[in-house]
C-alpha cells in the first residue's frame, strides 16, 4: 500500500516533468503491471491534477475505483466493496524539488527518482506521454495518457470525497 501512495504522489508529480508552468492536468489512463511471470494486468481511468498535490483517479476498469490525493491524506473508495479507506500521508513530498531535478537522458525522456525507485517519463509534444518504473514487488508498470489537457481550469469540488453513509471506513 505504500508503494501505491508513492506512485501516486510521484505520477500526479511526474506529469509536471519538463513543464514548469503546468498548473493542472487532465487526461485518460490506461496502466499495465506485469510480473515476474510475464502476467499483466490492465486498469484503465481517468485523472485529473492540480498543483500542489492535489489527484483524482478514476479507475473504470477492470473494476470501479476512485483514489483522491491531497497534501495530508490519500483516500480510495471501492465501489463493489461498499469501503473507503482513509490513509494519512506521513512523509512531505516535495513535488517542485523532484521536477527540478528531472535529467533529460535523450530527446523526450526524462528520468527521476524518489526514495529507491527510479521513474521513466516520456513526452510527446510537451505533454507526458507515460510513465514507467518498477515497483516494490519488482513488478514492471506503465502509465500512458492519452486526451492530455494542461493548465485548465478545475473546480476543487472535483477534489472532495463524497462518502456514502453506508461505506464502511477503513483509516490506517
Amino acid at each position: 500500500m505504500k508503494q501505491k501512495i508513492l506512485l501516486l504522489l510521484l505520477l500526479n508529480i511526474a506529469l509536471y516533468a519538463d513543464i514548469t508552468n503546468i498548473h493542472s492536468f487532465e487526461a485518460d489512463f490506461t496502466q499495465n503491471i506485469t510480473d515476474d511471470h510475464n502476467k499483466t494486468i490492465h486498469y484503465q481511468g481517468h485523472i485529473i491534477a492540480q498543483e500542489p498535490q492535489y489527484a483524482f483517479w478514476s479507475y473504470t476498469k477492470p473494476v470501479r475505483k476512485d483514489v483522491y490525493i491531497s497534501d495530508s491524506k490519500y483516500i480510495i473508495v471501492e465501489p463493489d466493496l461498499e469501503q473507503v479507506i482513509i490513509k494519512n500521508i506521513r512523509s512531505k513530498f516535495d513535488l517542485f524539488a523532484l521536477i527540478q531535478h528531472a535529467q533529460k537522458i535523450k530527446n523526450d525522456k526524462y528520468l527521476a527518482h524518489y526514495g529507491d525507485t527510479t521513474f521513466f517519463i516520456t513526452l510527446h509534444k510537451n505533454r507526458v506521454a507515460s510513465i514507467a518504473y518498477r515497483d516494490e514487488f519488482e513488478n514492471s508498470v506503465t502509465i500512458n495518457f492519452t486526451n492530455q489537457k494542461q493548465n485548465i481550469t478545475l473546480n476543487k469540488e472535483r477534489f472532495e470525497v463524497k462518502i456514502p453513509d453506508e461505506y464502511d471506513v477503513i483509516r490506517e
